[in-house]
Protein backbone atom coordinates (compact mmCIF):
# COMPACT_ATOMS: atom_id res chain seq x y z
CA UNK A 1 0.00 0.00 0.00
CA UNK A 2 2.91 1.95 1.01
CA UNK A 3 4.40 1.56 -1.69
CA UNK A 4 1.42 2.03 -4.26
CA UNK A 5 0.97 5.35 -2.58
CA UNK A 6 4.47 6.77 -3.17
CA UNK A 7 4.41 5.68 -7.18
CA UNK A 8 1.23 7.89 -7.00
CA UNK A 9 2.40 10.92 -5.39
CA UNK A 10 6.30 11.12 -6.26
CA UNK A 11 5.92 11.92 -9.41
CA UNK A 12 3.38 14.59 -8.94
CA UNK A 13 6.32 16.01 -6.05
CA UNK A 14 8.95 16.04 -8.76
CA UNK A 15 6.66 17.97 -11.07
CA UNK A 16 5.45 20.60 -8.52
CA UNK A 17 9.38 20.76 -7.61
CA UNK A 18 10.17 21.57 -11.12
CA UNK A 19 7.42 24.16 -12.01
CA UNK A 20 9.08 25.61 -8.41
CA UNK A 21 12.67 25.41 -9.78
CA UNK A 22 11.48 27.32 -13.42
CA UNK A 23 9.23 29.93 -11.51
CA UNK A 24 11.46 30.57 -8.77
CA UNK A 25 13.97 33.00 -10.49
CA UNK A 26 11.34 35.29 -11.82
CA UNK A 27 9.72 35.85 -8.07
CA UNK A 28 12.52 37.67 -7.06
CA UNK A 29 13.26 39.85 -10.22
CA UNK A 30 13.10 43.15 -10.34
CA UNK A 31 10.22 43.76 -13.40
CA UNK A 32 11.36 46.93 -15.91
CA UNK A 33 8.54 49.00 -14.97
CA UNK A 34 9.48 48.41 -10.76
CA UNK A 35 12.72 49.53 -12.29
CA UNK A 36 12.06 52.57 -13.62
CA UNK A 37 9.94 53.60 -10.24
CA UNK A 38 12.97 52.99 -8.13
CA UNK A 39 15.19 54.81 -10.36
CA UNK A 40 13.50 57.67 -11.30
CA UNK A 41 10.11 58.50 -9.45
CA UNK A 42 10.56 60.80 -6.21
CA UNK A 43 7.36 62.12 -5.92
CA UNK A 44 7.25 63.24 -2.12
CA UNK A 45 11.19 64.60 -1.88
CA UNK A 46 12.30 65.46 1.49
CA UNK A 47 15.41 66.52 1.14
CA UNK A 48 16.33 68.85 -1.75
CA UNK A 49 19.91 70.35 -0.99
CA UNK A 50 23.03 69.93 -2.48
CA UNK A 51 23.43 65.92 -0.91
CA UNK A 52 20.07 64.84 -2.90
CA UNK A 53 21.52 62.90 -5.44
CA UNK A 54 24.12 61.83 -2.87
CA UNK A 55 21.34 60.60 -0.71
CA UNK A 56 19.07 59.29 -3.46
CA UNK A 57 21.83 57.26 -5.83
CA UNK A 58 22.70 55.53 -2.48
CA UNK A 59 19.31 54.71 -1.29
CA UNK A 60 17.76 53.73 -4.51
CA UNK A 61 20.93 50.91 -5.05
CA UNK A 62 23.08 53.18 -8.01
CA UNK A 63 25.89 53.37 -6.16
CA UNK A 64 26.24 49.04 -5.20
CA UNK A 65 28.63 48.13 -7.22
CA UNK A 66 29.77 51.13 -9.73
CA UNK A 67 28.77 54.92 -9.71
CA UNK A 68 26.04 55.36 -12.39
CA UNK A 69 26.95 58.47 -13.78
CA UNK A 70 23.71 59.90 -14.55
CA UNK A 71 20.21 59.72 -13.53
CA UNK A 72 17.01 61.61 -13.27
CA UNK A 73 14.61 61.71 -10.68
CA UNK A 74 10.86 63.09 -11.32
CA UNK A 75 9.04 64.47 -8.41
CA UNK A 76 5.40 64.34 -10.40
CA UNK A 77 2.66 61.64 -8.74
CA UNK A 78 3.58 58.03 -10.40
CA UNK A 79 -0.08 58.33 -12.23
CA UNK A 80 1.11 61.37 -13.48
CA UNK A 81 4.63 59.67 -14.80
CA UNK A 82 2.13 56.75 -16.14
CA UNK A 83 0.19 58.65 -17.98
CA UNK A 84 2.99 60.13 -20.17
CA UNK A 85 3.06 56.53 -22.05
CA UNK A 86 -0.79 58.02 -23.47
CA UNK A 87 0.84 61.02 -24.41
CA UNK A 88 2.49 62.44 -27.40
CA UNK A 89 4.35 59.09 -29.41
CA UNK A 90 8.44 60.16 -30.21
CA UNK A 91 11.42 58.13 -31.44
CA UNK A 92 13.61 56.96 -28.78
CA UNK A 93 17.25 57.96 -28.67
CA UNK A 94 17.81 54.25 -29.68
CA UNK A 95 15.29 54.52 -32.57
CA UNK A 96 13.10 52.67 -31.33
CA UNK A 97 9.29 53.88 -31.90
CA UNK A 98 7.84 53.29 -27.94
CA UNK A 99 8.64 56.55 -26.48
CA UNK A 100 6.78 59.13 -25.27
CA UNK A 101 6.94 63.03 -24.12
CA UNK A 102 4.93 65.12 -21.57
CA UNK A 103 2.78 67.48 -22.78
CA UNK A 104 3.73 69.40 -20.01
CA UNK A 105 6.89 70.63 -17.94
CA UNK A 106 7.69 67.96 -14.72
CA UNK A 107 10.00 68.93 -11.88
CA UNK A 108 12.69 66.75 -12.21
CA UNK A 109 16.53 66.39 -10.52
CA UNK A 110 19.10 65.80 -12.64
CA UNK A 111 22.12 63.91 -10.81
CA UNK A 112 25.58 63.73 -12.52
CA UNK A 113 28.58 62.17 -11.11
CA UNK A 114 31.23 64.93 -10.69
CA UNK A 115 34.45 64.02 -12.95
CA UNK A 116 36.86 63.84 -9.66
CA UNK A 117 34.18 61.22 -7.62
CA UNK A 118 35.66 57.20 -8.16
CA UNK A 119 33.66 54.14 -6.56
CA UNK A 120 33.10 53.42 -3.66
CA UNK A 121 32.92 57.54 -3.34
CA UNK A 122 30.25 58.24 -5.90
CA UNK A 123 29.48 62.37 -5.34
CA UNK A 124 26.82 64.04 -7.89
CA UNK A 125 26.09 67.50 -8.83
CA UNK A 126 22.19 67.77 -8.32
CA UNK A 127 20.24 70.50 -10.14
CA UNK A 128 16.44 70.78 -10.40
CA UNK A 129 15.06 71.86 -13.58
CA UNK A 130 11.41 71.94 -14.72
CA UNK A 131 11.30 70.05 -18.48
CA UNK A 132 9.54 67.76 -20.40
CA UNK A 133 10.15 64.26 -20.22
CA UNK A 134 10.82 61.34 -22.59
CA UNK A 135 9.79 58.16 -21.57
CA UNK A 136 10.18 54.63 -22.74
CA UNK A 137 7.21 52.46 -22.47
CA UNK A 138 5.70 48.82 -22.94
CA UNK A 139 3.59 46.13 -21.23
CA UNK A 140 -0.04 45.65 -20.58
CA UNK A 141 -0.39 47.99 -18.53
CA UNK A 142 1.36 50.08 -20.95
CA UNK A 143 4.04 52.08 -18.40
CA UNK A 144 6.86 53.44 -18.38
CA UNK A 145 10.36 51.19 -18.33
CA UNK A 146 13.09 53.41 -19.50
CA UNK A 147 13.88 57.47 -19.01
CA UNK A 148 15.14 58.33 -22.29
CA UNK A 149 15.42 62.15 -22.24
CA UNK A 150 14.32 65.61 -20.92
CA UNK A 151 14.11 68.49 -23.14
Amino acid sequence: MAQKTFCIWFPLLVLVLLALGYVQPSLGKESRAMKFQRQHVDSNPTNFGPNYCNEMMRRRQMTDGRCKPVNTFVHEPLADVQDVCLQGNVTCKNGQPNCHQSVSKMNITDCHLRRSSRYPRCIYETTQKDKYIIVACEGDPYVPVHFDDSI
